[in-house]
């Protein structure tokens, strides 16, 4: 890094929500600067109480935060962190949230429901913030339910090098419906392999999936299964089953959001999985860090981005064509 531009970058501030120091301190360590102080507290009536503990007056701030359950507090923190930083007089406030919160309540598909994902753009928006930075949307039109800027990264480059690593022939990569058969497109002709799809289907809120055959050919192929992200992995285990009844020789899973609630570990560690790469956009707790778990780390990708936002660098040349 040249003098000139580490002058440049130690004109921000990076501060940590309370479950993201981890990933900060990545990010802090990849720019080379400080991580900003600033103390996170709960009073006895559980209200929530935030201090920033150095000047930001003027400066350009990034305030990290993950989605580690309970969801609700997190948001809580982080719009509480966004007033604290707005009343101490900073120039921008830019949200780094690697997985966004309520992202698949993304429309009205029931009657009289919400549409949480929008309202949440809306909350961050007016408590202050001047960008927000995420990741693989669970639907790529909440960027514009923003205002302000909306940086959307993916983790689709660091699992393709992941999976590229492994020098795996004979591949195929399976979309778990039809609406994951796009990004498996992107995916196959990266590899330059051919596609399944899994024909799948789910009722109203019901978690489970149901799936019963296969469209293209998985027998003695080495099956990657890759989505945004995995819940309680009732669709992903569908889709093993299909593999394993059609022939499959191993099969492999990859995603950006290890969401990974309920019964998800329990059906990962019994199933036929060989490997499920993930991205660390939400922390792993230590019962979730079973060795049929890989996490990669996408932090370096969020302190490139934040590098060339500040030196006012294009973004997009960071993603393939």
């Amino acid at each position: 890094m040249e003098e000139k531009e580490k002058e440049n970058l130690e004109k921000i501030k990076v501060f940590a929500c309370p479950t993201a120091e981890s990933f900060t301190n990545e990010i802090c360590d990849y720019l080379r600067i400080e991580v900003g102080k600033i103390n996170h507290m709960k009073f006895k009536n559980d209200n929530n109480f935030v201090q920033i503990l150095e000047s930001v007056r003027e400066k350009d701030v990034y305030v990290v935060q993950t989605t580690k359950p309970p969801v609700n507090e997190r948001i809580m923190e982080l719009l509480i962190t966004i007033d604290a930083i707005k009343r101490a007089s900073a120039k921008n406030i830019n949200v780094v949230l690697p997985y966004f919160p309520y992202s698949r309540s993304d429309k009205k598909d029931q009657s009289r429901v919400p549409i949480t994902a929008k309202l949440m753009a809306q909350i961050i928006e007016a408590a202050g913030a001047t960008r927000v930075i995420t990741c693989d949307l669970h639907n790529p039109a909440i960027q514009g339910y923003f205002n302000i800027n909306c940086d959307r990264l993916t983790g689709e480059y660091i699992l393709e090098d992941y999976f590229k690593s492994k020098n795996l022939d004979n591949m195929v990569i399976v979309a778990t419906d039809a609406g994951s058969s796009k990004k498996a497109y992107k995916y196959s002709e990266y590899f330059n392999c051919p596609i399944a799809l899994v024909d799948k289907r789910r009722e109203g809120n019901d978690d489970r999936a149901i799936a019963s055959t296969i469209i293209g050919n998985v027998k003695d192929k080495n099956a990657i299964i890759f989505d945004d992200e995995i819940d309680t992995a009732g669709s992903i285990m569908e889709t093993v089953k299909v593999l394993n009844k059609f022939g499959a020789k191993a099969i492999y899973a990859g995603c950006t959001h290890a969401v990974l609630s309920g019964p998800a570990i329990e059906r990962i560690k019994n199933s036929e999985i060989k490997e499920l790469v993930v991205t660390n956009t939400i922390p792993l707790t230590k019962e979730k860090q079973i060795d049929k778990i890989k996490v990669l780390s996408i932090a370096p990708l969020f302190a490139e981005v934040i590098k060339r936002i500040h030196t006012e660098e294009p973004v997009g040349d960071l993603f393939r064509e």
